[in-house]
């Protein structure tokens, strides 16, 4: 990004290296003051055409912005009394204003960007000094205009970041550019991220619509990327490393991922092949989310259309994680959409258990409710991965390793006492809307790269008015459930009503049901041979007639086996 400042909707990007005031009388002369004013007149007409006729008195915006710039610099030069000016003749419509138009700067979601050199070091300190001087600056600014206006000092404060909401240092790396890409080689990477919770975005979506189809069109390979529009977020997903290039109009999307995959540092991408791109916000006029692999680069590739839309975070999440398990089935895994948990009772007693589903089917929803039931002999629940990851085979048994070090929730599926313990860290996502989410950090990068055992594999069935819990005999029996994917759909998407979905994973096995069915033929013959119990668990929460103490009792069900189980084994 080249200039001071970029404002595009609901989203503004300060540029620290083209701009950083060092005064509020630069800030109130600059450039930037001058465009953020003018996005907010242009609003302002809209939301209040009396006070903005009263402000503007029938002059241009620039003229009126200029004079305002004037009028401002000069309130910390002179006591108000001393000032002559048409707009101190009604202070309190002038307080109006200035509420107004720091209130519309609040609600822009703004993000502070900084470019350093590939051998800068001390970053971190310089963009977090940096940004702290900044909202401090913002901040006394406001005040202390406010207080000269109104004549007295506020006795109330609040100490909200006035300035940014998030910051970024970005930075050049000499990668691994494979051949076809060198389009993509002069895209800064995020290196560093500052973010500022409880974060409160705004995305003019909140439910995520059709799917992502395997082509065998490479629409990226070939293509240059404007290297001021977009940046790139180096994912780290499970033991996978995928670029992730967004549109800067989608800057909030890329940096939610912080909240989810861990970010890889400069060294890790210097040195590393990377296994899969991504293109979010890609403008080819086009509605459909695709993917494909380049066989002469042994690369996956993928892209997110630009669409207003896509400003719901599922496109970014879902999107990654549907290479991400293209990629494990082409390495002979099995990517199972789910969550795990590793249950630690007394007498260092431990359980790995594992809920598969499609969204909607109780699987995160389960685990919150056995984690509420404060089981006497239950220490801890540590949760493995929350919506995807994947299973291996070793020594003949099946073990599983998660993609995401946090989780994508529903605010209405939480309860108290969740078991999501970073909840202040959260970035909330239309709080005030149906289906409103939260991005989550859950566990740490370390955890869900391990090879964890698994000691109870379920299917979450939420369609039928059941308690409890059913255990097949053996895994094969109950494969064919687990491959039909049967859910009532709960309007996270697009879908309603009882649905199926292949292995009720739309996000590559559905994709591609050859490789998969090849795979869970294997997995589910050693999940038999090894004896893992292996079932359903009803959670009801697709059924109408169900009460709320219906997961409750699932849940203490749930627990009296697993204990069971442990005993069993002493």
């Amino acid at each position: 990004m080249k200039d001071p400042i970029y404002i595009h909707n609901d989203t503004a990007i300060l540029n620290y290296s083209t701009f950083y005031p060092k005064s509020n009388e630069a800030f109130l002369a600059s450039s930037v003051f001058f465009q953020i004013m003018d996005k907010f007149l242009n609003d302002f007409k809209v939301q209040d055409s009396d006070a903005y006729d009263w402000l503007c008195n029938h002059q241009a915006h620039d003229v009126v912005i200029v004079k305002m710039q004037k009028f401002l610099r000069t309130l910390y030069v002179l006591e108000i009394e001393e000032m002559e000016s048409r707009l101190l003749a009604d202070r309190e419509r002038l307080i109006y204003v200035i509420e107004a138009f720091y209130t519309y700067y609040r609600k822009l979601q703004r993000l502070a960007t900084i470019k350093i050199s590939e051998s800068s070091s001390g970053y971190v300190v310089n963009i977090m000094d940096a940004d702290t001087r900044f909202n401090n600056m913002m901040r006394y600014m406001y005040r202390n205009i406010l207080e000269k206006v109104q004549g007295y000092r506020s006795n109330v404060y609040r100490q909200l970041d006035a300035g940014t909401d998030a910051a970024m240092v970005l930075c050049d790396v000499n990668w691994q550019v494979p051949e076809g890409y060198e389009g993509l080689s002069e895209i800064p990477f995020a290196c560093q991220i500052l973010l500022k919770p409880p974060l409160l975005l705004h995305p003019k979506a909140n439910k995520r619509y059709g799917s992502f189809d395997l082509v065998d069109d490479n629409v990226i390979k070939g293509q240059t990327l404007d290297y001021h529009q977009y940046y790139c977020y180096p994912a780290k997903v499970g033991e996978l490393l995928i670029f992730v290039y967004v549109n800067f109009d989608f800057a909030f999307s890329g940096l939610a991922n912080a909240n989810l995959f861990q970010l890889a540092t400069r060294k890790e991408v210097a040195e590393n092949k990377v296994d899969g791109i991504l293109v979010f916000g890609y403008p080819d006029g086009t509605e459909t989310c695709t993917y494909t692999y380049d066989q002469e680069a042994d690369l996956w590739v993928g892209k997110v259309p630009y669409m207003e839309m896509i400003e719901y975070f599922g496109y970014m999440k879902k999107m990654v994680l549907t290479m991400h398990n293209a990629i494990m089935m082409s390495k002979g895994r099995l990517p199972v959409h789910g969550s795990m948990i590793n249950l630690r009772f007394r007498g260092n007693r431990s359980l790995g258990v594992c809920f598969i589903g499609d969204s909607g089917a109780g699987k995160s929803e389960v685990i919150e409710a056995m984690d509420l039931l404060k089981h006497p002999d239950l220490l801890s629940m540590d949760i493995i991965f929350d919506d995807m990851g994947s299973f291996l085979i070793e020594n003949g048994q099946v073990l599983a390793q998660g993609s995401e070090i946090g989780a994508f929730i529903r605010l209405d599926d939480l309860d108290k006492g969740s078991p999501y313990k970073s909840m202040d860290r959260a970035i909330f996502m239309n709080p005030d809307s149906t289906n409103a989410r939260i991005v989550v950090p859950v566990t740490a990068y370390h955890v869900i790269t391990k090879k964890h055992p698994i000691d109870f594999l379920f299917y979450a069935n939420n369609y039928e008015n059941k308690v409890g819990y059913r255990l097949a005999k053996q895994a094969n029996d109950i494969k064919d459930v687990f491959v039909e994917g049967k859910r009532m759909a709960m309007a996270t998407t697009h879908e309603k009503g009882l649905s199926t979905t292949y292995f009720a994973n739309p996000f590559g096995p559905m994709q591609d049901q050859a490789t998969c069915d090849g795979l869970l033929e294997r997995f589910f013959k050693v999940l038999t041979e090894s004896g893992v119990p292996v079932g359903e668990v009803y959670t009801g929460l697709g059924v109408v007639e169900t009460s709320s103490e219906h997961l409750k009792a699932t849940a203490k069900l749930l627990l009296e086996l697993f204990e069971h189980h442990l005993n069993q084994k002493v």
